[in-house]
Formats: structure tokens, sequence, C-alpha cells
């Protein structure tokens, strides 16, 4: 029986309490991020930096990266937590480290970051297709969060949970759900609605269930942003073994 965890209220309340002030602006933040760094549509990062002549520095070698493009996939699709909302280096995000533990380990797969910030499980649902383009073995479903920040009704973001699972089955793939929680000041009844979500559909489509996505990140100021919602670069790590944790069996059953 597949059992979802209840952390303590009183880290929650603080976490989410911040959750309501920032994360429905992700993708207003995202994008004054991006043009302060002086991001434009088609280029990579900027080398900005110079020699003590004033010649610009030659970029550092880098190793040529391993050619993909004929592995399976694993897709993980969610919002700001998958996209990797506010860390330096998009290397930093989860779905980048779980390609790094893939590749030491010897797994040949590629991860494909299909996160989108501020994204809802309607979201997710509208562009699916597209990103399960290829040959997807694996899909990891983090969404439901803003859901529940805007109130949304239990049973529309099951509904659409419901629908990306059974469409992600029905092209081979197996499918990691990740859990979510919300704020304890939502009412008890919409906390619970939530919390059984999560479980209730991972035993209804039979698909492995990770019970909380932040599981010892949420709550702990030195391993998030300071907006107290995004996991910083320490916190994505934890984040990427949690999740690691739970592909690797699968993996190993594709053996």
């Amino acid at each position: 029986m597949v059992k979802f965890a209840s952390p303590e209220r009183t880290v929650f309340d603080t976490w989410y309490n911040s959750i309501m002030k920032t994360s429905l602006l992700a993708c207003l933040l995202l994008g004054a991020a991006c043009l302060s760094a002086g991001c434009s549509g088609g280029g990579g990062p900027r080398n900005d930096s110079a020699s003590p002549g004033g010649s610009a520095s030659p970029p550092p070698q880098r190793t040529p990266a391993p050619a993909r493009d004929n592995l399976p996939k694993i897709v993980a699709l969610g919002d700001s937590l998958t996209a990797g909302y506010g860390l330096p280096d998009m290397r930093q995000s989860y779905p980048s480290l779980l390609q790094q533990k893939l590749d030491a380990d010897g797994y040949q797969y590629e991860v494909i970051n299909a996160g989108v910030s501020g994204d809802t499980s309607a979201g997710g649902l509208r562009r699916l297709d597209w990103s399960l383009a290829g040959d997807v073995r694996f899909v990891i479903v983090e969404l439901g969060a803003n859901d529940h920040l805007r109130g949304q009704p239990v049973s529309e973001t099951r509904k659409n949970l419901s629908e990306i699972i059974r469409r992600a089955k029905a092209r081979g793939a197996r499918v990691i759900l990740a859990g979510m929680l919300t704020t304890a000041n939502a009412g008890d009844r919409y906390l619970r609605e939530i919390a059984a979500m999560y479980g209730e559909l991972a035993r209804e489509h039979k698909v492995t269930l990770i019970p909380f996505f932040l599981e010892g990140v949420a709550g702990v100021d030195a391993l998030n942003l300071e907006d107290r919602v995004h996991p910083n670069a320490e916190g994505t790590k934890i984040v990427a073994e949690t999740v690691y944790g739970t592909l690797r069996p699968m993996l190993e059953e594709q053996k």
C-alpha cells in the first residue's frame, strides 16, 4: 500500500506562506532575471571576461558531451522546481544532476528537462505530446504545486494528472509521480485531499510514487533561495538524490 508522508505542519506553514507571495510571479521573475543577465533569444552565455590587455580571454576547453541523440529518453515534466528556477547555472537543475548520476553509473539514457516555471497540471497536459517526442522510456511528473497555490479544485488537478499518466503509459513509458503538499492555511479538508490525491493516483494507475518531491529540503533556509520556495544548488542536489533513489531500481529492472 502506498502511503503519503505528511511532514510537520509548522515547517510547511513557513514554506508555503513564502510561496503564496512569490511563486505565481515565477515566470515574470525568470524573464526579468534573464534580461538582467543579458540573455538573448538564440545565444548562449556571454563571455565578458577580458585579459589585462583588454582582449577577450579565450573560452575554457570543454570535454565534448557524449552523443545522446539516439539514446532512450527520461523526461522530467514539471514546473519551476524541475526547470531550475533561480539557479545560476542550469547544469545545477535536478534533471542535469540526474543526467550526471546516470552517466557516472553507466546508464545509457538522455534526460530531457521539460520543466516550465509557473506551469500548472493543465499546462503540463497541453504540452505533453511534444514533451514526449522520441523514444521516451520514463516520465517523472512533478506538477500540481501551482494548482494548489491558486486554490484549484483537487478534482481538476487529479483529472489532469490522471490524463498525463494515462497518455504517458499509452506511449509505453513508465511513470514516476512526484507528490506535493500545500499550506495548512488552505484549510484542513483541502490539505487532506491534496495529500491523498497523489497516493490514490499512484495506486489507480499502478505507477511509482515519490511521496514528497522536496523531502529534506522544504522549510530549510540553508537549502533554499532567498524566496524560501525554490531549492538552491545544495537543495537541488538532495532533490536529485531523492529522484535517483526512486528511478535507479526501475532502471535495473530494464536490464
